[in-house]
């Protein structure tokens, strides 16, 4: 009898521990669907968000979305990998082209995506928490472009497609690896909660987005840096480790940036409380993207920091020409740009 009980009791331990498991699993995306409008509890939003969709994913899908956009049927992007996420479970070492392939023929069959998503319990979840990394990368723009017949001439052209720029400008070369999460040991133990670029000294570094510039100056960590918040507020970019004398093109608190802009320069400050100081070994752009939901986020123990290796490679899609003013020593963007939600801010 007395073993009976403890086999009894072993196994309904394993039963509350299982259930506890399965809960734990489900809690990132239980909790952290934000609020209503006029919802009583304002600690609703997303807390955690855990970007695992590879490169291939990423630019098939941005393919799927700029062909369809003048089609009957248009494809966004955001939702077919929020779609894709759900059917995963998250886990994109399951990927395939196919899924993604039927899954636009379904809908260009004449199903909606609302119809489709309607029993997957994840899908809110990956729609909003992708619509914020990826939010300001797809749209309509205009160009300043060559003339084919007569390329002294430029003109602006009305475009639609991926409107964001690599970090790096076209012409200049950079090494990476997927280094998210690595360990940093300056100050304290921590994670590296960013993607370094290495490249030379001076390579003129681009604003990957349109936005606003949030934070100009010197941190011990990273150096001379910048950060600049994204139109919708969801992103905030920061650029650091940058030049030593000459980090800032022009950039002030307040400012509003276009995407493709020369904002900075490589470098290898950082590591020191003291300003203007080259302490890292190598010269490397380190840019992060934080992730806001709530401003209560920004500057608090629950940042959300995304890994950005495979985003760094599908801007590789997308890099800003550049040349040099050799009366104020700086580098500019060769090709105007231009978006309609610039107009909003600038005036």
């Amino acid at each position: 009898m007395f073993i009976y009980i403890k086999r009894k009791t072993a196994f309904s331990i394993c039963i509350i521990l299982s259930a506890s498991l399965l809960l734990c699993a489900l809690i990132p995306y239980a909790t952290v669907v934000n609020a209503p409008d006029g919802a009583e509890n304002k600690n609703e939003y997303i807390k955690w968000v855990d970007f695992s969709v590879p490169y291939e994913a990423l630019s098939d899908s941005l393919d799927a979305d700029i062909k369809s956009h003048n089609e009957k049927v248009h494809y966004n992007w955001i939702e077919l990998l929020a779609y894709l996420a759900s059917k995963y479970g998250g886990n994109w070492s399951r990927y395939k082209k196919s899924d993604l392939l039927k899954l636009a023929e379904e809908l260009k069959s004449g199903k909606d995506m609302s119809e489709l998503s309607k029993n997957m319990a994840n899908y809110d979840y990956f729609f909003e928490a992708y619509s914020a990394v990826l939010g300001g990368f797809v749209g309509e723009y205009e160009i300043e472009a060559p003339d084919k017949e007569i390329p002294e001439k430029t003109a602006m052209v009305k475009k639609y497609g991926l409107k964001a720029f690599s970090p790096v400008a076209r012409g200049y070369s950079y090494n990476h690896y997927d280094d998210f999460g690595s360990s940093r040991s300056y100050g304290y133990r921590r994670k590296h909660l960013g993607h370094d670029l290495m490249g030379g000294v001076g390579t003129p570094i681009i604003a990957i987005e349109s936005g606003i510039v949030e934070c100009v100056g010197w941190n011990q960590y990273g150096g001379w840096r910048i950060g600049i918040r994204s139109f919708d507020s969801k992103r905030y970019y920061y650029y650091a480790h940058l030049r030593k004398d000459h980090p800032y093109n022009d950039i002030y608190e307040g400012k509003v940036v276009a995407a493709g802009d020369v904002i900075g320069y490589l470098g290898m400050t950082g590591y020191s409380t003291k300003e203007n100081v080259n302490n890292i070994n190598t010269p490397h752009l380190h840019y992060g993207v934080q992730l806001i939901f709530d401003e209560r986020q920004k500057d608090s123990t629950n940042e959300i920091w995304i890994d950005l290796y495979a985003i760094t490679k599908l801007l590789e899609k997308n890099k800003s020409a550049v040349v040099k003013d050799a009366d104020k020593n700086e580098y500019f963007r060769k090709y105007k740009f231009d978006e309609p939600i610039l107009h909003n801010f600038k005036s």
